[in-house]
């Protein structure tokens, strides 16, 4: 795993999230990209530190949401 395959991976979440109205729940995320468990975190990641997504976990309904900011 380096940064160029992270930054792919980022592009395929932030791609699958821009095509669903900017929101979708993390199971969701990982159907649409393909990715693995470690992948997709590792994306989300990156997406969260370049400001570009929110991740906000509802404890109660045991998800986690990503929006697109």
């Amino acid at each position: 795993m380096n940064v160029e395959t992270i930054g792919l991976w980022a592009g395929a979440v932030w791609t699958a999230l821009s095509e669903a109205e900017g929101n979708l729940e993390l199971k969701a995320i990982k159907k649409a990209t393909k990715l693995k468990e470690k992948e997709l975190y590792a994306a989300i990641g990156w997406l969260a530190r370049e400001g570009k997504v929110n991740v906000a976990a509802d404890e109660e309904a045991k998800t986690v949401d990503v929006t697109l900011i």
